[in-house]
């Protein structure tokens, strides 16, 4: 089992009950594939660098999380398919 941490934004736009639902629904990802959610620090609302697909603003989530290492791998491509995240990483901490 190794340690990940996992940051994305998700459009600011959408309202509490979706984006705590997403939320929930990449924590379900998570202990499904085997994992375990160790932290979830929601920063909420903030103003990007630069314009992503319109957008000036997106609300940060970092979770910190312990997996095998298929997983990541899982969570990434339900990243990708998802329309409201903006963007996202995925890394391994520690040794």
């Amino acid at each position: 089992m190794h340690k990940y941490e996992v940051l994305y934004i998700i459009r600011s736009g959408l309202e509490d009950e979706a984006k705590n639902a997403l939320i929930e629904r990449f924590n379900a990802i998570i202990t499904q594939g085997g994992g375990t959610v160790d932290d979830i620090e929601e920063w909420g609302k903030r103003k990007l660098a630069y314009p992503i697909d319109d957008e000036n603003e997106g609300y940060y989530v970092l979770e910190h999380f312990t997996s095998g290492t298929e997983l990541p791998r899982e969570l990434e491509r339900n990243f990708r398919i998802s329309d409201d995240v903006l963007r996202y990483l995925v890394t391994r901490v520690g040794a």
